[in-house]
């Protein structure tokens, strides 16, 4: 009972420091700051001056940046660890359809360190600006024809400052004669467009491609599926993301998210609108026939009204059988003038007529069940039906829904090879957005996925590690959240201590037994001698109890021996008078009374 007793009281008092130190913490986080006692400010200080001698927490572990180099043969890679934009182009163009004030892309390209980097010297291309237009593009070292090989596009983006609206995505421009970077803008002809896009709470990961028809030499945008992921925390959580796609000559495709993949397919089945058409179309020029039955139910025309049905019976009627309650106020109105009312001093008669005071519930109606003209309350008609309308039966003329005929598609083609797509020359980024300090990184176009993996790991690779090795273990965080809100530390202990504390309690403590002093205090026996008396009337009983069965196991006995000499002597008797005498002599030796007395 102490125990327990105490337990109540140390919950109690963690309970009461958790609320103190939460209101605490919510003063020292208001405008107005209360400071610690001075008296306590010295002595702190020493002791963390003392602990800072005494004892220093290891040293993070660092993660030295080298500048990633292609382990084979690419098409396009670029690090931006030269700190210039040099072999970048800057657009100058301005875009159609838009207002003077907004149409040129004048927004601001850099290179830079990443906020908060744990990378000294690993910098990258920085969208500087925001609500501009932005664009920048670089030629590739040549240009990628589709053959053969697999096309591979990887590419890191950091949204350090989260991201409102805006898109994140590359362009692979398609190699024309025309093709100016000088001038690239947004109707610039690309051949694949790739990356993330954003605007409110719409979060994507665009793979278009255009795709050229091979009977009108138009080029139409094909959108890949959406994916199944979950891309939000992609956009939100400020860290670094690698993007790859990957599009292979089978024309399937992936697209991964720091090396995982999230969305994947084929070109001929996942792409929206389809590559290839229809082979037939609905006929434009094909129309419903007039008599054209759509009707799978029509009205039984051979069914009659019933006389008795009223179509004219109200579906509510007057409950008869109420009554007024008692007590009910006929004369007294609902709602009544406000005596308290003042006409306002602003009123104008001639402007805004005569004035009345507010209507307010009437106080008298507060203690009544009800005041004005009683009404009986409304219910439901039994014998409402409303309008009789003829039972529904199948129509025998359905002709089901009718559709225009098929006929075969004049535009009709079929691209087995979407892959080849038009080759490209060069990267470009044309991008709106209203968030600034985007973060691009480590380009990288080649045709091998092992050349993109090790990319890979000596550039985003190196990022997470190094974000991985300053980041605190879970005590760390632990510890460091309690440093921001003390009230956590009584948070730990009740969910780390008090479960240890709860096992001791109720695991080892016992019934606890009276010390022989107490005992000495009066005459009652003590445990030993009380065990020592409980055995001994234990063992008398038990013995009393074998005696007595052994006093009826013998008297038992004899009265079963009694019986059977009486039994086994009328037995001999009947054969005396068939036995010869010398069976009769044999059969008296054998008399259980020339038998010597069995010992029991």
């Amino acid at each position: 009972m102490e125990l327990k007793w105490l337990l109540c009281v140390t919950l109690l008092t963690l309970g009461t420091l958790a609320v103190q130190a939460h209101d605490l913490d919510d003063d020292n986080d208001g405008d107005d700051v209360v400071d610690i006692e001075d008296d306590l400010d010295d002595g702190i200080e020493e002791v963390e001056e003392s602990k800072s001698e005494t004892s220093t927490p290891p040293p993070t572990p660092k993660v030295t940046y080298r500048p990633p180099v292609p382990t084979g043969e690419v098409y396009f890679a670029e690090s931006f660890d030269k700190g210039t934009l040099d072999g970048w182009i800057l657009s100058k163009a301005k875009k159609d359809d838009t207002d003077d004030e907004i149409a040129k892309y004048d927004g601001k390209w850099e290179v830079q360190d990443m906020k908060d980097t744990k990378l000294p010297g690993d910098k990258g291309l920085v969208l500087v600006t925001r609500a501009k237009h932005h664009a920048i593009s670089s030629k590739l070292s040549k240009p990628f024809v589709f053959d053969t090989k697999p096309l591979i596009i990887q590419y890191e983006v950091n949204f350090q400052n989260g991201i409102e609206c805006g898109g994140a995505y590359v362009k692979l421009l398609s190699k024309t004669p025309e093709l100016n970077l000088d001038q690239f803008h947004d109707k610039t002809p690309y051949t694949i467009m790739f990356g993330p896009d954003k605007c409110g709470e719409d979060y994507k990961l665009h793979f278009i491609f255009r795709h050229k028809n091979p009977k009108t030499g138009r080029y139409e945008e094909k959108h890949a599926k959406r994916p199944d992921a979950d891309l939000k925390t992609y956009f939100t959580d400020k860290k670094t993301h690698l993007y790859t796609l990957v599009l292979n000559p089978d024309n399937s495709f992936e697209i991964l998210v720091d090396q995982t993949v999230v969305n994947s397919g084929n070109l001929l089945n996942d792409m929206s609108p389809p590559v290839n058409p229809p082979r037939e179309i609905e006929d434009p020029n094909d129309q419903k026939p007039e008599d054209w039955d759509e009707r799978p139910k029509i009205p039984d025309p051979d069914a009659v009204k019933p006389d008795d049905w009223d179509e004219d019976a109200p579906a509510k009627i007057a409950d008869e059988n109420a009554v007024k309650p008692e007590g009910w106020l006929d004369d007294e109105p609902e709602y009544v003038a406000d005596p308290d009312a003042e006409k306002p001093e602003d009123w104008d008669e001639d402007m805004d007529g005569e004035w009345e005071a507010p209507q307010i519930a009437n106080p008298k109606c507060e203690t009544a069940p009800g005041c004005g003209t009683w009404q009986r309350p409304m219910i439901d008609n039994p014998n409402y039906k409303g309008k009789w309308k003829p039972p529904m039966i199948d129509n025998v003329n359905y002709q089901g829904i009718w559709k225009p005929r098929k006929i075969p598609n004049p535009d009709f083609f079929e691209d087995l090879e979407p892959f080849k797509m038009t080759p490209f020359s060069a990267v470009g980024l044309e991008l709106w957005s209203m968030t600034s300090d985007i973060f691009f990184d480590n380009f990288i176009i080649c045709t091998e996925r092992a050349v993109a993996d090790d990319w890979a790991n000596d550039g985003w690779g190196l990022k997470k590690a190094a974000d991985g090795a300053a980041e605190p273990g879970v005590v760390g965080q632990m510890m460091a959240a309690a440093e921001e809100r003390p009230w956590l530390w009584v948070v730990y202990i009740l969910t780390v201590a008090l479960p240890v504390f709860l096992v001791v309690l109720f695991c080892c403590s016992g019934k606890k037994q009276p010390s022989a002093a107490e005992y000495k205090k009066t005459d009652a026996p003590q445990p030993d001698v009380m065990d020592e008396d409980k055995e001994e009337e234990r063992d008398k009983g038990d013995k009393e109890e074998e005696d007595e069965e052994e006093a009826n196991e013998e008297k038992l006995g004899s009265d079963a021996d009694i019986g059977s000499a009486s039994q086994e002597e009328e037995e001999e008797e009947e054969d005396e008078d068939r036995k010869p005498a010398s069976e009769e002599e044999e059969t008296v030796n054998r008399s259980p009374r020339n038998r010597k007395p069995r010992k029991d």
